[in-house]
């Protein structure tokens, strides 16, 4: 038996989020049907992180154990024969026994793209976030800085999550405005050890109720301080949540980007 490990990109829009449903209607669902066709035999597949209904995943990395030998760039082909058009397989490594796409990660990353604009999207509808006021941008900076490092996030937390602790180290919130217009797009950028379920949408809430003046960047602090999850904004739409990818040390000779990095704002 060989390890494979694949790197998957989806459009989340029209899923149920990427863990199998009984629907079928989502991306883990979409993926092992294609390999199922490809390779004429069952395939159980583990991710690197679960997306919620909605989210984009842009280096999604999932591992599988099989028997067949085939060369890396025919996974990926003949996967990509049978997978629908906005699910692709960016590439297909061999890995040793040892790695586990989950277990092996060292961080995970995630970028928010924003529209700010008195009209709502249309062309990029289902793949940014929206708000129709100005955003101050010294202010959600100074904000998402009171987040970074090892801290509590259980008011960030969806009540549904079902993860051990609420305690994550977060690493860095990066927040760049593509351009001075009026009408522009935010790209917020974190990277974590791991995250809550919703966590990145209500960060996001109060980061938006920050920048257009209703909250002061302190209250970020307030908030955080709280522990409970009615302190916080509402949960931000999941439109324009990309799943960046893990992060894996070197040794494991993964790629580290997909080229739809460059194609969001």
């Amino acid at each position: 038996m060989l390890r494979l490990a694949l790197g998957i990109s989806y459009n989340g829009q029209a899923y149920e989020g990427w863990q199998s449903q009984p629907s079928g209607r989502t991306v883990q669902d979409q993926l092992e049907a294609a390999l199922a066709r490809f390779t004429q035999t069952p395939i159980s597949t583990l991710c690197a992180g679960r997306t919620d209904a909605g989210v984009h995943g842009l280096m999604q990395v999932v591992h599988f154990d099989t028997g067949l030998q085939r060369e890396p760039f025919s996974w990926v082909r003949g996967t990509n024969t049978y997978l629908p058009p906005d699910i692709a397989v960016q590439w297909a490594q061999q890995v040793p026994a040892e790695f586990h796409c989950r277990a092996s990660a060292i961080a995970r990353r995630y970028a928010y793209v924003l529209l700010q604009s008195p009209v709502r999207p249309s062309v990029e509808a289902k793949r940014v976030g929206w708000t129709m006021h100005p955003l101050d941008a010294e202010a959600m900076r100074l904000a998402a800085q009171q987040l970074v490092g090892e801290h509590d996030f259980t008011s960030f937390r969806a009540s549904a999550c079902q993860a051990r602790s609420p305690v994550k180290i977060l690493k860095s919130v990066e927040i760049a405005r593509r351009s001075a217009a009026p009408s522009t797009y935010w790209r917020f950028e974190f990277e974590a050890n791991g995250f809550l379920h919703h966590m990145i949408r209500n960060i996001m809430g109060c980061l938006v109720a920050i920048g257009e003046g209703r909250q002061s960047p302190e209250w970020m602090q307030t908030v955080l301080a709280a522990r409970s999850r009615d302190a916080a904004a509402p949960t931000f739409s999941p439109d324009g949540l990309y799943f960046l990818g893990p992060v894996y040390e070197d040794r494991w000779g993964l790629p580290k980007r997909a080229a739809a990095y460059d194609w969001i704002p």
